[in-house]
């Protein structure tokens, strides 16, 4: 790659994964750019952080070329857009659907279309997808078809662009502490925003002939390193604060 700092673009970077990955890139010296839907979050977001920004529906294309033509140079691109939404099968409605896959999974291909032909050997492409790919959750039909569907097309994508010298990877998460549990009925154990955006710059640290497709994060259960339990805001409404 060209001399300079290393070039990052990250989507769904007003807040949690994206931003907590914006913030850490940052601190080692990356040229960030945040993007999201909302300017003004965004806007605080990048501020706060010390990297740039740009406001975007990261699932259209026009709006998103936009941003990677501003960003300029793109080594690597953090695909953490996204939504959990959704319910049973028999009482949700199509345009729910539509609007779940299409945050989720178009996206997937929109972002990485616009980045491709500003990426050179040695760039990265590193997709934020949810254990409900492996493991599909009755009841967010929508959103586990979303990341299992993310999961192949990024497995696709990655044997098109390896000849190219360029990575692909996804890294699977379980329950992550952040807004977008806020609707779950129960506590748990859930990893921490800085957690995933560790595993996440040191994908960009692995050796270019390193092939690593995916990699499955959860937090531990039990021991010394299990975390006090997340209590979603919907949990804690119902004065469910315990783990069971």
């Amino acid at each position: 790659m060209s001399g300079g700092p290393r070039g990052a673009v990250i989507t769904g970077g007003s807040s949690g994964i994206g931003l907590a990955t914006g913030r850490l890139l940052v601190a080692q010296g990356y040229d960030v750019v945040l993007t999201a839907r909302r300017a003004e979050p965004l806007r605080e977001a990048a501020e706060a952080i010390g990297a740039r920004w740009m406001a975007a529906d990261c699932a259209d294309p026009d709006a998103f070329a936009a941003v990677v033509e501003a960003a300029g140079r793109v080594d690597l691109l953090v695909h953490a857009a996204g939504v959990m939404a959704g319910t049973f099968v028999r009482k949700e409605q199509l345009a729910t659907f539509d609007a779940v896959l299409r945050t989720n999974l178009r996206s997937a291909f929109v972002v990485s279309a616009a980045v491709l032909p500003h990426m050179e050997a040695g760039a990265r492409i590193v997709f934020v997808s949810s254990s409900s790919s492996i493991a599909p959750q009755p009841g967010l039909a929508a959103y586990s078809a979303s990341k299992a569907g993310l999961n192949a097309f990024a497995g696709a994508l990655a044997g098109e662009v390896e000849r190219d010298g360029i990575a692909v990877h996804v890294v699977v998460t379980g329950p992550v502490a952040t807004a977008m549990l806020d609707d779950v009925h129960f506590p748990m154990r859930a990893l921490g925003v800085d957690d995933v955006a560790a595993a996440i710059a040191w994908l960009d640290q692995l050796a270019p002939n390193v092939r690593l497709p995916l990699i499955d994060l959860a937090s531990v259960d039990a021991g010394p390193f299990a975390p006090e339990p997340f209590v979603p805001k919907a949990a804690r409404a119902l004065g469910r604060t315990t783990l069971p």
